[in-house]
């Protein structure tokens, strides 16, 4: 995995517990080290973080499931790309 999106791993990591307790099943975007939103599907969230942030970086995680890795050739593309 690139070092690319490691702070936003460990800004989200340092708000697990947190996150845990009150957006349990959300999607979370995290950039520059912070939680910028919560989200109740990924579109919504990829979508935002698109017209927020462009192409990242940016991490987008559900709260509460096990990180998976994609490819970094993987892109989101929604209806707007």
């Amino acid at each position: 995995m690139s070092n690319t999106l490691q702070p936003e791993i460990r800004a989200y990591d340092d708000m697990r517990l947190q996150l845990e307790s009150e957006h349990f099943g959300k999607w979370v975007v995290f950039h520059d080290q912070k939680l910028q939103d919560t989200y109740d599907s990924f579109e919504d969230a990829a979508a935002n973080a698109v017209e927020r942030f462009g192409r990242g970086p940016y991490l987008i995680r559900r709260v509460g499931a096990s990180s998976v890795q994609l490819p970094v050739s993987l892109l989101y593309r929604g209806s707007f790309a």
